[in-house]
């Protein structure tokens, strides 16, 4: 069996992990991370009481024919394989899904566990459109290509009555919040959700004409942007 194990999005927010998926970490022998320390850290956080060396790891930060050669070997050897994803939920905006797939092909279980992902719990928050909507992970870098994505963004939300959302590079933040406002319409809607399940979360969402009369600094902080014209 395959366990898609979800991971805390702040260290300190370990209470949003349910007991059933640290079981469900001991009953595997094989560990597949997109981060081997960070999932380290996040299971020893969860029960000291976890051996981290009595598991067989596999990176899968950047998945290769190699990694996915071997984590066809370990199904076929019957190993319950977990896999751990940076910061919630593996396969969603996350490199696990092409293990995932490979699992789906071996036609083995896959069990999905419960834990916080950041892209619900800011849509849940934001207020815009949650029957609707699209994740589109990274914008283009590119500034001129950026300006004109986000409005293609804002006329698809119009004429879809969706939400639109994204993310960005934390250092990148406050370039891509003031190019927003810069170049959406002031009466689009934006909800910039921070440091989701933290002590410092913050999730606000006003129309682009009220965003321009407030200041906030996102540097370096996890950041997802919801938009909806």
């Amino acid at each position: 069996m395959v366990y898609l194990i979800p991971s805390f999005l702040s260290e300190n927010a370990a209470e949003t992990i349910p007991q059933y998926v640290i079981d469900a970490v001991k009953n595997c022998s094989v560990i597949f991370a997109e981060n081997e320390r960070t999932a380290r850290r996040f299971l020893k956080a969860m029960d000291k009481e976890i051996v981290i060396d009595d598991f067989e790891w596999h990176t899968i930060h950047k998945v290769e024919e190699q990694q996915i050669h071997v984590f066809r070997e370990k199904i076929k050897e019957g190993k319950n394989v977990a896999i751990i994803s940076e910061a919630g939920c593996p396969g969603v905006a996350d490199p696990g899904q092409i293990l995932i797939n490979e699992a789906q092909q071996l036609n083995v279980e896959v069990k999905p566990l419960v834990g916080p992902n950041s892209i619900l719990l800011a849509l849940m928050a934001s207020g815009l459109n949650g029957q609707s909507f699209t994740f589109l992970g990274y914008l283009p870098i590119d500034n001129v290509e950026r300006i004109k994505k986000i409005k293609q963004l804002e006329e698809e939300s119009l004429r879809k009555k969706c939400t639109q959302i994204f993310i960005e590079t934390p250092y990148r933040n406050n370039k891509m919040f003031e190019t927003i406002l810069h170049h959406a319409n002031p009466s689009t809607r934006l909800c910039i959700a921070a440091e989701l399940t933290s002590a410092n979360e913050f999730i606000k969402t006003k129309r682009i004409s009220d965003w321009k009369k407030e200041k906030i600094d996102l540097h370096k902080k996890p950041v997802i942007f919801l938009l909806q014209a």
